[in-house]
């Protein structure tokens, strides 16, 4: 059996992603939006957070926490977040007999990936990978249009121009 080592940095700021079990041809995230945005907002009223930067697709999602002082556990928010959502949502999916032992259901991957943000250029890389993350996966044309991201309200605090990452010439953006 793997051992996840998680780095825990108190009042830390996190890139995360996190994924459904089931990625192909699924949309659950986006057809049940109102649901995983309730999962957040009790969540958040239970365990506070700051969100920087989100985006949901489809299948899976990003996001930058900034974790309160004195407070590193992002795993408990996110086990609630997935749980709320979770029972939120009409039953239905297939669900592997591993899961079906345990009593769980088959909607997300039991694992999430997350990474301390360093300083504020990898702060900036991950905020442009998350607003860019749509157009990458041919969800849209430009940032701007996909209405499941964060990236609205920094154009509207100033900090993106609307035409951010649309045109020709964009490159794709990377975490290399």
């Amino acid at each position: 059996m793997r051992t996840y080592k998680r780095q825990r940095v108190e009042g830390g700021c996190y890139f995360f992603t996190v994924n459904l079990a089931n990625r192909h041809n699924n949309d659950l995230l986006v057809r049940e939006i109102a649901a995983l945005r309730e999962a957040f907002r009790q969540t958040r009223a239970d365990h506070p957070f700051e969100i920087d930067a989100i985006v949901v697709l489809p299948e899976h999602l990003h996001a930058i926490w900034q974790l309160p002082p004195d407070d590193h556990d992002f795993s408990t928010r996110w086990r609630l977040i997935k749980s709320r959502f979770s029972q939120a949502i009409k039953t239905g999916e297939q669900i592997s007999e591993s899961r079906l032992k345990k009593g769980e259901r088959g909607i997300w991957q039991r694992r999430f990936w997350e990474h301390v943000i360093r300083d504020d250029e990898d702060y900036a890389r991950h905020v442009d990978y998350i607003h860019y993350n749509p157009v990458k996966h041919g969800h849209c044309a430009r940032a701007a249009d996909w209405p499941y991201s964060s990236f609205q309200r920094w154009v509207r605090r100033g900090v993106c121009p609307i035409n951010w990452a649309a045109g020709e010439g964009v490159r794709s953006l990377t975490l290399d």
